[in-house]
């Protein structure tokens, strides 16, 4: 090999055990998620996105787990419905709302929705599971909580006392809740690496959207991909379907699932640094309210983390396959 090329690949070997920068780059990719969402409003039909980033993403994902998924295969089939279900209730039915909200809300605020998800699988965790938390959790959770409502009442109390909400905001609140229960149900999966899991459920969300697809094309809602709907496609597909996952996973073997589930913290920043530098949004006094009520939120959610918690339900949230 050539210097150049020895450098390249000490550089890569570096990056890739830098847990830090992976799970930075993580949590820029699911940030930017928000911003092509929006992207590709007009370009891409959203069901035609949802199952195509699956079908795309899926030659590289069965590329990666190729070795595992060898030794991990006869787990995988027994418990195949589990799997399918997950595919379809995380991969599938997230993003085809999450897309459809995209139509009709800001990048800004589906960034800072999704910043919820952590104080709602610890509700979920503890509606479902009987997983005990600390009052320091419970206070964590009811402030992220009053951010998720400052967003839906655009600040306006009187709208929420109306529940005069953007139809978009509340497509991306039931995405985030239905998110939340699948987090929650990966405390049941079955004991099989994380990029086997991956590609179990993409494959079972390529096969659960294509019906949405046929839905939208007989519906006469089909867009045919322009250029950028092409570009977000990519994106979406090599990004958050599976670059993400891939360093996530790698981020999470390096120093434990605790230690890299305080990044997700970062995703609703980023996302809404990206919405208002990128897509020049508006940023208004409320949006400020919001993010700092979720992120604030979150943090003390995580400051108050006893171990009976840590070693609960929400324990998945940081070893889930994110989209």
């Amino acid at each position: 090999m050539t210097d150049a090329t020895v450098a390249r690949v000490g550089l890569l070997r570096s990056a890739w055990a830098s847990p830090i920068l992976l799970l930075i780059l993580t949590t820029l990719i699911w940030a930017g998620h928000s911003v092509v969402g929006r992207l590709s409003v007009g370009q891409i039909g959203p069901m035609t996105l949802t199952t195509m980033r699956w079908a795309v993403a899926l030659v590289p994902i069965l590329i990666a787990a190729r070795t595992s998924l060898r030794r991990d295969w006869p787990l995988l089939r027994a418990r195949w419905p589990y799997v399918a279900a997950m595919g379809a209730l995380g991969y599938t039915v997230f993003n085809a709302l999450f897309y459809l909200a995209a139509h009709k809300t800001s990048a800004l605020n589906l960034s800072i929705i999704q910043g919820a998800l952590p104080a709602l699988v610890l509700i979920g965790a503890r509606a479902f599971l009987g997983v005990r938390f600390t009052g320091l959790q419970a206070v964590g959770a009811a402030i992220t909580m009053a951010g998720v409502a400052a967003i839906a009442a655009q600040g306006d109390p009187a709208r929420l006392m109306a529940l005069a909400f953007n139809q978009g905001d509340v497509l991306m609140v039931v995405a985030t809740v239905l998110y939340a229960g699948y987090t929650v149900g990966l405390r049941e999966r079955p004991a099989v690496s994380g990029v086997s899991m991956l590609a179990g459920m993409a494959v079972a969300a390529l096969v659960t959207s294509v019906p949405l697809m046929l839905w939208e094309i007989a519906s006469g809602g089909f867009v045919w991909p322009t250029a950028r709907g092409l570009m977000v496609l990519v994106y979406v597909a090599l990004g958050p379907a599976f670059a993400s996952q891939i360093f996530y996973i790698r981020g999470v073997e390096l120093i434990g699932p605790g230690r890299a589930g305080v990044f997700v913290n970062l995703v609703p920043v980023f996302g809404a640094i990206m919405a208002v530098v990128l897509l020049g949004e508006p940023f208004a006094p409320y949006h400020v309210v919001a993010l700092v009520l979720v992120v604030g939120g979150i943090a003390i959610a995580q400051t108050g983390a006893g171990r009976v918690f840590d070693r609960g339900a929400v324990r998945a949230l940081f070893n889930r396959s994110r989209v």
